[in-house]
Parts: C-alpha cells; sequence; structure tokens
C-alpha cells in the first residue's frame, strides 16, 4: 500500500486530498496544527484504518515512521483574512515549513508536491497568466507574507530538485471553492454566500471590474493527482479559466440565494490583483486536465452545503487557535 502525508489536512484543500488518496486506495497520514484548520473537515475519515492523523506544526522538525511514497506540502493560510493575522507564521510555514518536509522527503526517497498558487503571479501585468510569466509582487506589502513565503517555496523545492535529484512537482493553484470553506475566511465566495445567509448586504471591495477565474474544488484535486503522478517537474497552473467580474459574481450570488441584498462597495485593498485568469495550456498538454464542473453547477452544491449548516456556523468569528503564539520574534 502506498503511503502518502499531507500537510495541511484538516483544511478546505487537504481534506478533500486525504479523501481523494483513501480512494485511490493509499495509507493516509494527515498533518495539521489547526491554526487556521478545523477537525470537522476529517471527523468522517477519522473510522478509516487507513488513515491517521498528526497534529504538528511543520515549521518544527517532522518524524514520521515508515516509509513514505509521496508528501504533499499544502500546510499555509490561504486567504487575507489568515495571512494578514498571522504573517510570520505564514512565511515560516512556507520557508521552514517546506525545508523541514524537503528533508523529510529526501530520507524517505519520497516524491513531493508543493501547493504554491497564482499568487506568485501578484497584481500581473500578462493576462492571462501563464506559468513562463515572472509576476509582479509587491515583497513588502501587506500581502507580501504570503506571495514570497509560495515564491520561496518554489524556488527551495527547485533547488532540491536540482542538486538533491529529488522529484517534485510544483501545482500553482487558482481560486477553488466548494464544500468546507470557512464562511469567515474573507475570500470572496463564502464571504459573498455567508452576507446572503444572513441577510447582509454583499460587500464588493473596488468597483467590481476586477476579475477572477473560480474551480470546483473536485475538478482541482484531479488536476492535482495528476500533476503528482506525471514526470513533469515545472510549475503548472490548475484552474478554471472561465472568468467574472466581481461585480457580476455578487449579482449571481443574489440570484442563486434568490435574496435581495443590495451590492455596497468598500475600497479596494492594497495590492489586490486587477485581474486574475489561469492559462491551462500546458495543463491540458502534459496532464490531459481541464475543469468539468461549471460555476452554475459548484456553486449550487456549495451553496446547498452552507445553507446545511448549523445556524451558529454562520456567525463564527475567525478563530485563528493560537497564533499569537506564532507572532512577534517566534
Amino acid at each position: 500500500m502506498k503511503r502518502v502525508l499531507i500537510t495541511g489536512a484538516a483544511g478546505f484543500l487537504g481534506s478533500h486530498l486525504c479523501e481523494r488518496f483513501l480512494k485511490e486506495g493509499m495509507y493516509v497520514i494527515g498533518m495539521d496544527n489547526l491554526i487556521t484548520g478545523d477537525m470537522r473537515n476529517i471527523e468522517h475519515l477519522m473510522p478509516d484504518p487507513n488513515f491517521e492523523f498528526n497534529h504538528h506544526d511543520v515549521t518544527k522538525f517532522v518524524h514520521v515512521p515508515g516509509d513514505l511514497d509521496y508528501i504533499m506540502h499544502f500546510a499555509s493560510p490561504a486567504s487575507p483574512i489568515d495571512y494578514l493575522k498571522i504573517p510570520i507564521q505564514t512565511l515560516k510555514v512556507g520557508a521552514m515549513g517546506t525545508h523541514n518536509l524537503l528533508g523529510l522527503a529526501r530520507v524517505k526517497n519520497a516524491r513531493f508536491i508543493i501547493a504554491s498558487t497564482s499568487e506568485v503571479y501578484g497584481d500581473p501585468l500578462v493576462h492571462p497568466q501563464t506559468e513562463d510569466y515572472w509576476g509582479h509582487v509587491n515583497p513588502i506589502g501587506p500581502r507580501g507574507c504570503y506571495d514570497e513565503a509560495k515564491r520561496y517555496q518554489e524556488a527551495i523545492t527547485m533547488a532540491y530538485h536540482r542538486y538533491h535529484q529529488l522529484e517534485t512537482r510544483i501545482v500553482r493553484i487558482f481560486n477553488t471553492y466548494g464544500p468546507r470553506m470557512r464562511l469567515n475566511d474573507g475570500r470572496v465566495l463564502p464571504a459573498f454566500i455567508g452576507q446572503a445567509l444572513r441577510g447582509e448586504d454583499i460587500t464588493v471591495f473596488g468597483d467590481g471590474t476586477q476579475t477572477r477565474a473560480f474551480c470546483y474544488v473536485d475538478d482541482l484535486v484531479e488536476g492535482i493527482y495528476r500533476l503528482l503522478m506525471s514526470d513533469y517537474s515545472l510549475p503548472v497552473n490548475i484552474g478554471n479559466p472561465s472568468e467574472i467580474t466581481i461585480g457580476e459574481f455578487a449579482e449571481e450570488i443574489i440570484k442563486l440565494t434568490g435574496t435581495d441584498q443590495k451590492v455596497i462597495y468598500q475600497p479596494l485593498p492594497q495590492d489586490d490583483p486587477k485581474q486574475r485568469q489561469p492559462d491551462i495550456t500546458l495543463a491540458k498538454e502534459i496532464l490531459g486536465w481541464e475543469p468539468k464542473v461549471s460555476r452554475e453547477e459548484g456553486l449550487r452544491i456549495t451553496y446547498d452545503y452552507f445553507r446545511n449548516l448549523p445556524k451558529e456556523r454562520l456567525y463564527e468569528e475567525s478563530n485563528h487557535r493560537g497564533f499569537e503564539n506564532f507572532s512577534g520574534s517566534k
């Protein structure tokens, strides 16, 4: 039986990856420090004899007994509300966490994949974004902690690949959505749905003309799986190229939820990208992958998940468990 370590396992995407690799017949070791992850995302997996969970911070030394075939480093705060509150831990998990896990991959002779992001392109001057675009990033802006953590993560991964001949893969993930997202995590889709379910006005930052392209989580997981099993070591964009403005998206959410909220506008946060759309030519050519789930279908599934949550979940505050322990000089 193949064995895979998945960091960030209790997060939105990590929990879906755990499910997928269990279905592929692998023994899955989930790891998470639960700062932004949630055990409710994986509690249904706990009875599975081929799943185990380790509560651990990967910025500390990582030890996993036995063989490992794959290491998937998906641990990181992934939304602005997270990484603006815990910028130092965000940098540490991208730098120290990646270093620790690359060392483990080398010892175990395991294939290694990192979750990079479209944020490495910053506020892009090239549209749509191709993998050979180097990006337009402000390293000292408020978003720099996340952007540069991911850019460093890519750089050290390629260094291990070239210097130690480690088998590595890099997936650049574009906006993704689906069940188990946190309503309070600051990303536009759960924010809009949460506001609609609570009867609040829909808040659009900026004038609503900035664009995003949303990929349903099952499509993303399929792309990640295919990349891990491929022999391609350079970055690959995985996302849905169907682009929409945030203003149009707000109207879609109002229509989906059957609510009649007003759309109100607030100033655009510093360095917030004006355009975001993946060029997935490479994924099509190398992986034979492209998204299958339409935004209409994916939004319906996601909305059904959110509206069936217990009412108190709609009003949960963002809770960065223990993040104060990772700020300051630590």
